[in-house]
């Protein structure tokens, strides 16, 4: 990464944070400083919610999490309580007060974006908008993490399940009829299974089977409606392609549906070539392969 796209990057944070105002104690001349004007928006959404989630969410630490809801809780605007069920779980409400404060908030916010865009003329204030919905966009995805995980882990079945709801409905996927690997096959070191989190939410996951006697291949690669657009299902499949390398192979190979039109456009545009039927899966038309360079 080159030294003048790291200053780049720092400059802008600069000008964002000044012109945002988060340096102040007081954040938008409320009552409090910006982490806990964020938090208390966070959780204002009408819900009662669990703390590590809202953590998750915002990147938090959690001692940092902490202090932050004690300082709310102690001025009256949020309610913390043990999860009647798990008494490991915390969890978080607004009060009426947090309600009220809230709202006010809001209307702060809306008066601070109006400020951006009032100095602007027409022209200038749709390219100001393009552009943060562009670094709104790259700055998600620079936020989604892979990991790999066991196929048995809540967030692999969550991507399992969608893959198989959403084909089901797109052209009658059935499990039961297709060649579904066994979870073993996507266990070290027979394979592993990839899943990538935004916010600490599963939003997309693919298989990859290493057999002993086959080339390394893509199974049930899945990206959530919502995560789209944020190049995701790229960078699983390179993620996968990389791993691949890693334990020592030179091809890896994938099969899909007819009806998935951006996944072939997908594998088409990243080095696949289109081959015979090397299985008998019976949801497949096309199947795939691809080379693997040695620094894949």
């Amino acid at each position: 990464m080159a030294a003048d796209q790291i200053k780049q990057v720092r400059r802008f944070n600069r000008t964002v944070a000044e012109r945002v105002g988060v340096l102040q104690d007081h954040y938008l001349d409320g009552t409090r400083p910006y982490g806990q004007a964020r938090l208390l928006w966070q959780i204002g959404d009408g819900e009662t919610h669990d703390v590590r989630s809202v953590r998750a969410r915002l990147g938090l630490d959690s001692g940092y999490a902490s202090r932050l809801l004690r300082a709310l809780e102690r001025d009256g605007l949020v309610t913390v309580e043990t999860h009647a069920e798990d008494r490991r779980v915390r969890t978080v409400r607004l009060t009426e007060a947090g309600w009220r404060e809230r709202t006010q908030l809001d209307a702060r916010s809306d008066a601070l974006a109006a400020s951006l865009l009032d100095p602007l003329d027409a022209k200038q204030r749709d390219r100001l908008l393009a552009a943060m919905e562009e670094v709104e966009r790259l700055l998600t995805a620079s936020t989604v993490s892979l990991d790999v995980l066991d196929p048995d882990h809540p967030d692999a079945v969550h991507c399992l399940r969608g893959f198989t709801d959403e084909l089901g409905a797109l052209f009658g996927f059935d499990p039961a009829n297709s060649l579904l690997p066994d979870p073993g096959e996507l266990r070290t070191p027979r394979g592993l299974f990839l899943v990538a989190r935004l916010h600490g939410e599963p939003v997309g996951a693919a298989g990859l089977k290493l057999p002993a006697d086959a080339p390394a291949e893509v199974k049930r690669l899945w990206v959530s409606p919502r995560a789209r657009g944020l190049g995701l299902a790229k960078r699983i499949l390179t993620t996968l392609e990389q791993q691949a390398v890693s334990h020592g192979r030179d091809l890896v190979r994938l099969d899909t549906n007819k009806a998935l039109a951006a996944a072939i456009h997908l594998y088409r545009t990243n080095g696949y070539t289109e081959i015979p039927a090397f299985n008998d899966e019976p949801y497949a038309h096309h199947w795939f392969e691809k080379r693997l360079p040695a620094t894949a």
